[in-house]
């Protein structure tokens, strides 16, 4: 069977399955060095008989790679496209494979070449792989590196070494940069590796018949699995009943891919590189001590390398903690928050040096009746005093960043397409004059964020928002305090989020369309959510909790929202497992998260060591002898905020998400207390410990959320 990235399928021993017999008989001494195709790599050539019978299964079988088919059997012709020539153009044409896209790349590993191998088996089967696809000999290829290109051909395969026998083609066909080179030089050189080079290093040539389509696309996944997937360390993990692929592979495809096509935050990319150069130089530190240490001496600096060889190893292990969080998708955000929540875009500018307000009109077509009732209703009313000033734009981030501390921009009816983020550093007000639907404002370029607040307090309404390709969130509130209203939020990526120490009021807004969280909640945060719609996205609402003792639960404050039709659950808890919370190493199996089925229905749970809140009562008190908890406000919801038309089953999730919520608090409270007195900082940090955690649930409706009204999340 062909595969969509090249290569013959294994079945799940690895075994390479029963030829097609009725596509070619089978041969008893097939000939290594025979340039006819394969044909078995070609899943749907076969005869005419077999062609009409079974059309349709070749239709939805067709390999995507682009080499499956060959148009005229009597004409085999390559289904590759033809690379630009390495160098200034003189040397020959190589096969364009780097354009592969995640799905082709992703059944190539999963299908053909790594199946459901363990760590340690990875070498072997790469091997099996690349033997069943790869000429063994008689091709040519330019032997690519950073200092030269140079045409060989090669002769033999030693696929369990992943290298090549070759020899140089004459006469010299090489491009070399800061150097001359001779060919008598790149004979010297050949003889000095015993004229083997990587299989990494080799580029074949581009070849019209299609014999090599296999054997570049070969080279091509053993290359980007070297460069982008292996880590040197992953074979020596004490773990290696796992399947390889699951863990590593597949998420660390789709980062690549995700920051590929702009979907990861610039902070958080830099973050990830920067974790892995330090956990890549740890290992080589840790395995060259290791190395030289002797298993049967005792003497004192050996007993000095080991314990700085478990001060190493805890601190790689740590790095590989924070690798395979950034690379699960659902967890990437937990740990890159605090390195990346982001530069300021624009700094505050503060009052108007010259004094006054000024009132920006947006619009991007006036008539005499639209002026008028602006006039009328808006300008007239509330800003006819002598410190206002009117000034007319007609793009709103234009306006935006003309503002001063204290201005008004009013948009009027309109389209409005921008091509850059919206940064708000001043306390200003945005809102629009009509209804929301009647005031459309589209990010089309991509970029981290589409609105980005830091000022102490910024108010938008009667706005409507479409998001494209906005990493960070259709609206992140980094800074200060966001109070939205009457806002309509068409999300394409990520919801609305808000930040450590800052604030959002959302009132009677409809939000839908996240692929991910419709609302994001860091730790630290005040979130008030009154009478909002959040719908048809990946999870309603994401609340987040770190390890981190230092991190408190944030203020929330959820009111009359109908949270409905969203794919996961329709309030999530983000949290670590206990361990962790401990500072104690977790499972292997818990890094990847693990869900606590028994919210799904809005069910009720207890913090271990904690205390659950009461049916509309306030949390319990007391938490454990050793330490005192501080105090927990629940409010309780009144009888009238849940009208008796709405069934029960609807409303359920508010007292479960106001006891998870509590009891979490309590157990984070408890371990803050604890590791306080173990650093003997108690007093310096009782108002730290003091402060209130409050939680207001009530009224909101849960509707036929895909995994229930609400669930945890553990890491």
């Amino acid at each position: 069977m062909m595969s969509e990235g090249g290569g013959l399928c294994l079945s799940e021993g690895g075994e390479l399955p029963r030829l097609v017999e009725d596509q070619q008989p089978a041969q008893s001494d097939p000939e290594p060095a025979s340039k006819t195709p394969p044909r078995e790599l070609f899943q749907n050539e076969g005869g005419e008989d077999d062609a009409d019978e079974e059309g349709d299964e070749d239709d939805d079988g067709e390999d995507d790679s682009g080499t499956d088919v060959l148009s005229n059997e009597e004409k085999p012709c390559t289904h590759l496209e033809r690379a630009e020539p390495f160098g200034s153009g003189g040397l020959p044409h190589v096969f364009q494979t780097s354009h592969l896209v995640f799905y082709e790349r992703f059944k190539a590993y999963q299908d053909y070449m790594l199946g459901d191998c363990k760590p340690s088996e990875v070498k072997d089967f790469t091997a099996d792989y690349l033997e069943k696809v790869v000429e063994p000999c008689d091709w040519q290829a330019l032997w690519h590196t950073d200092v030269f290109d140079v045409l060989i051909e090669v002769e033999d395969v030693d696929y369990k070494e992943l290298r090549a026998k070759v020899e140089l083609v004459v006469p010299l066909q090489c491009e070399a940069r800061g150097c001359d080179l001779t060919e008598e030089a790149m004979k010297t050189l050949l003889e000095a590796t015993m004229n083997k080079v990587s299989l990494q290093e080799l580029h074949v040539v581009y070849d019209e018949s299609g014999d090599f389509d296999q054997t570049a696309l070969a080279l091509e996944h053993l290359r980007f699995f070297y460069k982008h997937i292996w880590r040197q360390w992953d074979e020596e993990d004490e773990d290696d009943e796992f399947d390889y692929f699951v863990r590593c592979v597949e998420p660390r495809l789709r980062l690549y891919y995700d920051i590929l096509e702009d979907r990861v935050p610039t902070g958080l990319v830099e973050e990830y590189h920067s974790v892995l150069q330090r956990c890549s130089q740890t290992f080589r530190e840790f395995s060259s001590l290791r190395n030289g240490l002797s298993s049967d001496s005792e003497s004192e600096l050996d007993n000095v390398s080991m314990v700085e060889g478990l001060r190493m190893y805890e601190q790689m292990e740590a790095l590989k903690r924070k690798l395979r969080i950034i690379e699960n998708p659902l967890l990437r955000y937990v740990l890159g928050y605090r390195m990346n929540c982001g530069q300021l875009s624009c700094s505050a500018k503060g009052e108007r040096p010259g004094g006054g307000r000024v009132v920006h009109v947006v619009s991007s077509s006036s008539s005499v009746q639209l002026l008028h009732g602006l006039m009328m209703e808006k300008l007239l009313p509330l800003y006819s005093g002598k410190e206002f000033e009117v000034q007319f734009h007609s793009d709103p981030s234009v306006a935006v960043s003309s503002c001063y501390e204290g201005d008004v921009v009013i948009i009027c009816p309109g389209h409005y397409t921008v091509t850059n983020s919206i940064s708000i550093a001043d306390s200003i007000q945005v809102e629009g004059y009509g209804l929301p639907d009647e005031i459309v404002i589209e990010k089309r370029n991509k970029g981290d964020t589409f609105v980005e607040t830091t000022a102490p307090d910024v108010k938008i309404s009667n706005l409507k928002f479409i998001q494209h390709d906005a990493i960070e969130g259709i609206m992140c509130v980094r800074q200060g305090k966001l109070e939205m209203e009457n806002c309509v939020l068409q999300c394409e990526t990520t919801g609305v989020i808000v930040r450590t120490s800052a604030q959002l009021v959302m009132n009677m807004c409809d939000l839908y369309g996240s692929k991910g969280a419709g609302v994001e909640i860091y730790p630290g945060s005040v979130c008030s959510l009154v009478g909002n719609g959040i719908h048809h996205c990946k999870e309603g609402i994401l609340i987040k909790d770190f390890a981190d003792a230092l991190d408190v639960l944030p203020q929330i404050t959820m009111v009359n929202n109908v949270i409905h039709n969203n794919e996961g659950y329709g309030v999530i808890l983000v949290k670590p497992d206990a361990r962790a919370a401990e500072g104690q190493p977790a499972d292997a199996q818990s890094t990847g998260g693990e869900m606590e089925e028994e919210h799904k229905e809005g069910g009720a749970t207890e913090a271990e060591g904690g205390a659950t809140e009461g049916e509309g009562g306030p949390a319990a008190s007391e938490a454990g002898s050793d330490c005192d908890v501080p105090t927990i406000v629940v409010e309780e919801s009144p009888a009238e905020a849940q009208p008796s038309s709405v069934p029960p089953e609807f409303t359920e999730g508010n007292d479960a998400i106001k006891r998870e919520l509590v009891a979490t608090s309590v157990t984070k409270r408890r371990l803050q207390k604890r590791r306080m007195k173990e650093l003997g900082a108690m007093q310096a940090d009782e108002n730290l410990l003091s402060q209130e955690m409050f939680v207001s649930i009530h009224g909101n409706q849960f509707r036929r959320n895909g995994m229930g009204s609400f669930g945890t999340f553990l890491y």
